[in-house]
């Protein structure tokens, strides 16, 4: 069986600088490329790269952006045959600006013509999964596959990054609701991530967690405070890593990983990306990931 990846595509038009920049003005990239970003699309190839098979399920414009998009996803083994093409609508795309330390700024749009509504997922099959992932820049269609998941009893995992949206109702429906600190902040009008943890431990059944960068992972065990560091590597860019952490966490889900086991293969698998260039390209296979847990 199979992992489902609901949400977003994105094309990251990246530029690399020295320094971040902290006002206005002009500033010279030393270099530029192009890959396919979002979180839920970036998930998947993660799924793929660690040896299970996956869809992404996600809008996207009916236009080159698209094609280049779902050609990349194809080839890293992702299957896009759910994808829902919007006519007349632009795919998303992002400017990312990465510095020397691989520190990353994100500017993403998204073509308001992009429909919102799920009923093109009604004809998706989500019991053939053993995994659903859903991230938070499409509600409705998240919405839609988590109450897929509940009605079929599928372990579900929700990537709970910053939105403008609410995403109550999302936090309520996943089994596993793996914050961002923006996204916890977010959600629970408190800035420190341990604290707003426990906040919204309050509002859900499911188990929650927080990452925090380079110090790894928080969450609740039966009501107590757990951590697991992050792995150290040398840093080269950190774009992607969060939702590369949340495909292997989606992994680990499916394999019925024990907690602690589950947030250290996925602290591994994104702290190994962070050390190339790109969301995607540095993205390591299982037997990379294995060898390096076993170390």
């Amino acid at each position: 069986m199979s992992i489902a990846c609901v949400g977003i595509t994105v094309l990251d038009r990246v530029q690399l600088v020295p320094q971040l920049p902290t006002s206005g003005g002009k500033y010279v990239a030393n270099d530029y490329f192009e890959i396919g970003g979002g979180p839920a699309a970036t998930a998947a190839v993660a799924v793929a790269r660690l040896g299970h098979d996956v869809d992404f399920i996600g809008r996207v414009g009916d236009d080159s952006v698209a094609d280049t998009m779902l050609s990349e996803l194809s080839s890293y083994g992702v299957g896009v045959e759910h994808a829902v093409v919007i006519p007349g609508a632009s795919s998303a795309f992002s400017a990312v600006i990465v510095d020397a330390e691989g520190e990353r700024m994100i500017i993403n749009y998204q073509d308001k013509s992009l429909s919102k509504d799920p009923t093109a997922l009604h004809s998706v099959d989500f019991s053939t999964y053993s995994t659903i992932l859903t991230d938070v820049r499409w509600i409705e269609g998240a919405k839609y596959a988590l109450e897929q998941a509940k009605k079929f009893g599928i372990p579900s995992v929700l990537d709970a990054d910053i939105t403008p949206e609410a995403i109550d109702e999302l936090v309520e429906l996943a089994d596993h609701v793996a914050f961002s600190e923006p996204g916890l902040e977010k959600f629970t009008n408190c800035s420190d991530p341990i604290e707003g943890l426990k906040i919204a431990q309050q509002k859900t059944k499911s188990k929650v967690y927080v990452t925090v960068g380079s110090k790894g992972c928080y969450w609740l065990e039966q009501g107590e405070l757990c951590h697991q560091a992050g792995r150290k590597v040398d840093v080269v860019d950190t774009t992607g890593a969060g939702d590369v952490f949340h495909g292997a966490m989606a992994v680990a889900v499916a394999e019925r990983m024990q907690t602690r086991e589950a947030i250290e293969f996925s602290n591994t698998v994104a702290a190994l990306k962070c050390t190339q260039l790109g969301g995607r390209q540095g993205i390591p296979d299982r037997n990379a990931v294995d060898s390096t847990l076993n170390s």
